[in-house]
């Protein structure tokens, strides 16, 4: 039962840490996302300045074609997280699933030892009748 309490504990172990592994990569997709919005705005702002949305334009400022590949820089980077996300939440799936499956055969044996318990004092109960 020991060397299964230590299973137990480890799994719970790589539950947690894929459960951080989760919530760190949809942290940095917030963050990915808030920051090509902000260039989304610093784009719109420097195209209004100038007056000029084409970016094939001659004179389209030079600090909104850098912002822009910024952004898409970002997307790119963004998309890359969305699946390694993925991954990562299969990995937690299924880390949890050998989690349980762990517990329940503790449960099962601690069920198993207490009847096996109860069986011996209801014999010992009737030899002593």
């Amino acid at each position: 039962m020991k060397s299964r309490d230590a299973v137990i504990r480890l799994k719970r172990f790589e539950v947690e840490e894929k459960h951080r592994k989760v919530a760190d990569i949809e942290t940095m997709i917030a963050d990915f996302n808030n920051m090509a919005a902000d260039l989304d705005r610093q784009i719109a702002i420097e195209q209004e300045r100038a007056g000029i949305s084409d970016v094939n334009h001659y004179a389209y400022p030079t600090f909104a074609k850098a912002a822009i590949q910024r952004r898409n820089n970002l997307a790119a980077s963004t998309a890359d997280l969305e699946a390694r996300l993925a991954s990562a939440r299969a990995e937690l799936d299924e880390a949890n699933e050998d989690l349980k499956k762990s517990e329940l055969l503790e449960e099962r044996d601690a069920e198993r030892l207490r009847l096996e318990q109860v069986a011996e004092l209801e014999t010992a109960h009737r030899a002593a009748s």
